[in-house]
């Protein structure tokens, strides 16, 4: 949503700056993204004093100055304008500057004196059409301060991100109205000239009445919930006047003509799209909303034929199409310099309707954007009194006839019980109920007393507040979110357990972040193919199908980074994959999956610099084996985990959880620089994602765990006593895991033993065919006194007669 600043305060007269607007905003009603000055011409010009000044010896007219622009150095500049004064500020153009007219400022001799810049009047900034003299500057603000810092110049625009559940907000009345509320100052249109013109009351029906001469009628009942058309004869179409296109402007809209510009400007002020078609191109003076048929076609304002489905609603005449009910109005009946009568059309739709048919026609549009989010059904009639009243006041005409305003039975309005109590209990601080209904009331809610309660009548334009808890998120937003305390509360525990695959998900997530893996959250979308599930609504055709692996997804980061020149990647994703099925929806699972290549650690000055060095740093697959242990652990707890040789052609091992296979560790292919180091990756499932129905009614939705829940860590005092440590180097078969080792390491040593680090792995000279070489350090520690060296030789002796007694490993020797 663009709003403009100028016209938010002509709503309602607030001193906030743009900037303290943004802070207010922000904090009490929508995120404001951005603050874009719309004189953006203006931001190279800046405050200058004059510190010198005298006749120009060659000019009866001219003065030279000494000018201070901040720079340090004083300027030579001549100006001919009469009001320049010695000590005074004034905006200044320095040598490059490019005025708003184009011309740029360079350093010339003028008349023989040297004038480094320009000292600027208003007319010559855009800012009026005095240019008598330059324009002096009231301000406080040192020399060289850019003239947009130092004074509001023009309007400005801010960008809000409004939510889809506040359509009430997609315009300056909604934004002005919840300003008012936190200000609490007065809300009230703008004034913009002479609107006087009367209007008849309107005809109400229920699907047909007449606007005058034309009849209008709704086809089927359910089309459309209410529509709202008056005619004007008489009208000149021409060019709007300049406050008109300035405020078009500040939104980012561009001026057509008087009659258009009209429609427009009720858009952006009140939020009700509106329409005006050309009387004269209308057929049969009838005016159908009725379903297009499948063999229409429609040529749109933006020039583009358009072909309709069965499903979308047109505004028709006798004959055909005149436009896209809630998305565009049609080329064939625009409102051109020849325009003399207008049928003005204000409507409002289903926002389903409108939705599908948007995307049915691949566009969007400023009123299918509000449509689709839903428009204030009251808000017809004043749109349509606003809209007209200004196209008579820009145009001239008067109203041919009462305007027909056909609708469905109204709506009872909802209202909600509210409990101070229970706004005391969500909030953590009590409000009286004085003041609650103060807050509601500045926003539209009607309140009144309902025993020891309150009962708030829900306003037509907020149809997202449904219940009580809407309006306590209501009253704690206008009161301000830094207003309640921040101490910790007593509070009761939820009930409901947390899912057991999130639980397994944190798990992972807090093993491998420990581990110093970075955590990336892509979208899930690929380039794809047949065995792929393609989307009905991708975003974007070049990645329209969902992934099969999460390690592709990863693949195409890493390359990401190496085409930036980083080389040192240690990403993980948990997400989900999908395939396809004969029927119903994709299999969807749930994985872990990490890349890792380049250094194991940051760069520093004290790396040794060497080739050696560097290639020992770097990741190799031993540690994405590890990597993959450590989340394979942390997923599945009290699990036996063994990684084996992989079968998978590829693929260097398989990571099996009791007995079964649920994740690979292998190299990756990327399109990688020659400087690349290797890369390498694990993906390992974490479990079916069910499709199915959550519970059936009456049921329970949770699933209880398919494992006990994990056990709850054990904080442990920092050690005081000195570790013993030794390295073992072990002769170990083949079929023999290293996995297998250390657990028989940690079963005999017992508790004494910290740590098992695996350290080293030979082939070669003195290790016969079939075994191979592999080194731990082991680190003893006893909490309470000093390891004596007789008892690290005893459990040294127990180590290696246990280890040959039962994996026929023994120690190496040479």
């Amino acid at each position: 949503m663009n709003a403009s600043y100028d016209w938010l305060k002509a709503f309602v007269p607030f001193d906030a700056t743009p900037a303290e607007l943004r802070a207010l905003i922000t904090a009490h009603v929508a995120t404001v993204d951005e603050l874009i000055a719309l004189r953006g011409d203006l931001a190279s010009f800046v405050v200058a004093r004059v510190v010198e000044e005298g006749p120009h010896p060659d000019s009866d007219h001219l003065h030279v100055t000494k000018v201070d622009d901040g720079s340090g150095t004083l300027l030579d500049v001549v100006c001919g304008a009469p009001n320049v004064t010695a000590g005074k500020l004034y905006p200044f153009a320095r040598t490059g500057t490019v005025m708003p007219d184009g011309l740029k400022i360079q350093k010339r001799k003028i008349r023989g004196a040297i004038s480094d810049g320009m000292l600027c009047s208003s007319r010559e900034l855009g800012l009026g059409d005095d240019q008598e003299g330059i324009l002096e500057l009231q301000l406080d603000v040192p020399p060289g301060t850019p003239l947009l810092e130092a004074m509001p110049l023009g309007d400005t625009q801010l960008v809000i991100d409004v939510g889809a559940n506040r359509p009430d907000l997609l315009s300056h009345l909604g934004i002005a109205r919840e300003i008012a509320a936190v200000t609490s100052r007065t809300l009230s249109l703008p004034s913009i000239g002479q609107l006087d013109a009367q209007i008849p009351n309107p005809i109400s029906a229920h699907t047909a009445a007449a606007a005058g001469p034309v009849e209008v009628r709704i086809a089927e009942p359910g089309l459309v919930r209410r529509f709202m058309g008056v005619v004007v004869r008489g009208v000149t179409v021409g060019p709007s006047p300049e406050w008109l296109v300035q405020r078009l402007q500040s939104v980012g809209s561009r001026s057509i003509n008087n009659v258009v510009d009209a429609s427009n400007y009720v858009l952006h002020e009140l939020g009700q799209p509106t329409h005006a078609f050309d009387l004269a191109k209308l057929e049969g003076a009838v005016i159908v909303v009725r379903r297009a048929r499948s063999d229409e076609r429609i040529v749109t304002l933006d020039g583009v034929q358009r072909a309709l489905g069965a499903e979308m609603i047109v505004i028709a005449d006798a004959a055909r199409p005149q436009a896209i009910g809630g998305v565009m109005g049609g080329r064939d009946s625009e409102v051109t310099d020849a325009t003399t009568d207008v049928f003005v059309e204000v409507a409002n739709f289903d926002p389903t309707r409108i939705r599908n048919a948007r995307r049915a026609l691949g566009m969007s549009t400023d009123a299918s954007y509000r449509f689709e989010r839903g428009v204030d059904i009251d808000l017809a009639p004043r749109a349509l009194e606003r809209v007209v009243q200004l196209i008579i006041s820009l145009a001239g005409g008067s109203v041919d006839g009462a305007p027909v305003d056909l609708a469905r039975a109204p709506e009872p309005p909802t209202r909600i019980d509210l409990r101070p109590a229970r706004v005391a209990r969500v909030l953590g601080e009590s409000l009286s109920s004085e003041e609650i209904a103060s807050y509601l009331d500045r926003i539209g809610f009607g309140v009144e007393r309902a025993g020891e309660n309150l009962r708030a009548t829900v306003p037509t334009w907020r149809g997202d507040v449904k219940a009580e808890v809407d309006l306590i998120e209501e009253i704690a937003r206008l009161r301000g979110y830094d207003s309640f305390p921040v101490d910790v509360r007593p509070f009761r525990p939820g009930s409901v357990p947390d899912d057991p695959q999130w639980l397994t998900a944190r798990r992972v997530r807090e093993a491998l972040v420990g581990a110093g893996m970075l955590e990336a959250r892509p979208m899930p979308f690929v380039a794809g193919g047949e065995a792929f599930v393609r989307l009905a609504n991708p975003l974007s055709e070049n990645e329209a199908f969902l992934r099969r692996e999460i390690l592709d997804t990863l693949s195409r980061r890493t390359e990401y980074n190496l085409a930036r020149m980083h080389g040192n990647v240690r990403l993980f994703e948990i997400g989900s994959v999908f395939e396809p099925r004969p029927a119903g929806l994709p299999y969807e699972e749930m994985r872990v999956a990490a890349v890792v290549m380049g250094r194991r650690t940051p760069p520093h000055f004290t790396d040794p610099k060497s080739t050696e060095f560097d290639a020992w740093i770097r990741f190799d697959e031993w540690d994405a084996k590890g990597m993959a242990e450590l989340a394979a652990r942390a997923a599945y707890p009290g699990a036996v985990i063994l990684l084996e040789p992989a079968a998978d052609k590829g693929a260097l091992w398989s990571v099996i959880v009791d007995g079964r296979s649920v994740g690979l560790v292998r190299p990756l292919s990327l399109d990688a620089p020659v400087w690349a180091a290797p890369a390498y990756g694990f993906e390992i499932s974490l479990g079916e994602v069910s499709s199915s129905q959550i519970a059936l009614p009456g049921a329970s939705a949770y699933r209880a765990p398919d494992r006990p829940p994990a056990v709850i860590a054990r904080y442990e005092p920092l050690p005081t006593t000195p570790a013993a440590e030794f390295d073992l180097a072990l002769l170990v078969p083949e079929s023999v895991t290293a996995a297998q080792v250390e657990d028989l390491m940690r079963r005999v040593s017992g508790r004494l033993l910290e740590r098992v680090d695996l350290f080293d792995r030979y082939l070669g000279r003195g290790v016969e065919p079939g075994y191979r070489s592999l080194a731990w350090r082991l680190t003893f520690r006893h909490g309470e006194r000093t390891l004596r060296e007789r008892e690290i030789e005893a459990r040294r002796s127990d180590l290696l007669k246990a280890l040959a007694d039962e994996l026929n490993v023994r120690q190496r020797t040479i």
